[in-house]
């Protein structure tokens, strides 16, 4: 089993040999098997994991919980594992915020696991999702009405937050439930089980202690395996149309502003009905707004707008977002006194020469010069974040200052291979403000030059460069 599970993290790069994990530790077998198994990646097969056990009591079962926090605690403690226990009233946070329990608990547990990679500077989360819980969650949606999106079950990784590198992943999502008890017993591993499971009054029991041994007994032996094949044929489409989506939002793009996004809507209706539900939906998403108030009737009503050829009607999405469309334009706008500030128009770069950009108040000089290789070493780079070198012959000429796009990657000079734009920002501590109005010049293989932070590494100096484009960027005077 540690075997398979090292081909697997690696094959789907969830987990570096090296990395720092905290591990979400309740005590159930589940994540008894999880801690365990990261171990044995270590003592069999030469990785170097750094371990940190993490336990939430949610203050929802009294003593049973005390006991469970006293039993991941001895068992971190037994394995010289460091480990930080925390407890919430879940319960009272549910009722604060008019949540059910469920969702309170979990929202409480990432936000503790949030903070406990914080504090020890982990960039990963391991939870111990099985299998079976996905066949679960696949089957709880399907009754509760999920649309493709939620057939695809639960991700293997994910971010745990917009502005975080954090990484949740869960390792076993491959393996059911009887193989881990199987392994736990194999090797002697004791746990603990929370009597809560043999209960009915959840959903999620319901389907797990009656509804799936039901279906299992009376309809196709093999319902779990049946349910994970299709979670992992909805998550194929949804890779697919992420892909499509992304790269065709852009060329849908008329302008921008910090509250107006405007979309050519005669080329949106064109388009597929699945591809335009997810069009709409990263649109409102840019504006930095959640999805879990986003219900499929609200893309329906946007979709109606752009298929009706009359001008100026509106619909209302949550967060108060008004969509207009008119003259074959679809705007979404957010209720603001703020001014409106362009922030994604291209402006073309005189190449070489100075260029105005009034919008963002800067000034860009382009400036070629000869090199000779002895000076290379000392040029690499300019030592200021508005001003940069970078090798003009490997340069594909026209140049553009633009702002950032969703889906955008480059090679920042100085780290290992290509990075997300908006990762590599968060990890420079960009606040997110700040992150909007960004402004980067790129040629026409992408970026170049994220101005003020970095470049890219397949336009950097070498030996070899035998001319330089000297790149400057200044603040215009207000």
């Amino acid at each position: 089993m540690i075997k398979t599970l090292a081909q697997e993290l690696l094959a789907e790069g969830l987990l570096n040999k090296d990395d720092s994990v905290v591990a979400g530790v309740s005590g159930g077998p589940d994540s008894m098997a999880l801690i365990h198994l990261l171990i044995g990646l270590n003592q069999t097969m030469g990785w170097r994991l750094h371990l940190h056990i993490a336990h939430l009591n949610h203050g929802i079962r009294g003593e049973d919980a005390e006991q469970d926090a006293a039993f991941v605690q001895a068992a971190a403690d037994h394995l010289s594992i460091p480990c930080t226990i925390e407890t919430r009233d879940v319960p009272a946070l549910a009722k604060k915020h008019g949540l059910g329990l469920e969702e309170a608990g979990r929202q409480e547990r990432y936000a503790f696991l949030g903070r406990v990679c914080l504090q020890t500077g982990a960039k990963v989360v391991a939870v111990g999702h099985h299998a079976d819980d996905n066949a679960e969650t696949i089957l709880h949606r399907i009754l509760r009405g999920t649309g493709l999106r939620g057939l695809a079950g639960i991700p293997r990784s994910r971010r745990l937050g917009e502005d975080t590198e954090v990484r949740v992943i869960r390792p076993l999502l491959r393996f059911s439930r009887k193989a881990l008890v199987d392994y736990l017993a194999d090797v002697g591993i004791a746990y603990r089980e929370d009597a809560s499971n043999l209960s009915n009054e959840a959903m999620r029991s319901r389907l797990r202690n009656t509804i799936l041994p039901l279906l299992k007994a009376e309809v196709n032996p093999q319902v779990h395996d049946a349910l994970n094949r299709l979670g992992e044929q909805a998550q194929w489409l949804q890779e697919f149309l992420r892909e499509t989506v992304h790269r065709t939002f852009e060329t849908l793009i008329i302008s921008r502003t910090d509250q107006v996004l405007t979309l050519n809507a005669d080329a949106l209706a064109r388009k597929s009905r699945i591809v335009q539900t997810e069009l709409v939906r990263l649109a409102y998403r840019s504006f930095g707004l959640g999805e879990q108030d986003l219900a499929f009737t609200h893309l329906v009503s946007v979709l109606d707008l752009v298929a009706d050829p009359a001008s100026g009607r509106r619909a209302v999405l949550p967060g108060g977002m008004m969509i207009e469309k008119r003259y074959g334009q679809l705007s979404f706008s957010l209720p603001s006194d703020e001014p409106r500030e362009m922030i994604a128009p291209e402006v073309m770069v005189q190449l070489p020469g100075r260029t105005l950009l009034p919008i963002r108040r800067l000034e860009i000089e382009c400036a070629v010069e000869d090199a000779r290789p002895d000076q290379i070493p000392g040029l690499r780079r300019a030592g200021a974040k508005m001003e940069e070198r970078v090798d003009y012959d490997l340069i594909h000429p026209p140049l553009i200052v633009r702002g950032r796009r969703s889906g955008d990657r480059f090679f920042p000079l100085g780290a290992p291979g290509s990075k997300k734009l908006s990762e590599f920002l968060i990890a420079a501590k960009v606040n997110p403000v700040d992150r909007e109005r960004v402004a980067i010049l790129c040629d026409h293989l992408g970026p170049i030059w994220v101005i003020g932070h970095r470049i890219d590494d397949r336009v950097k100096l070498t030996a070899l460069t035998r001319r330089i484009l000297h790149l400057r960027a200044r603040p215009l005077d207000p």
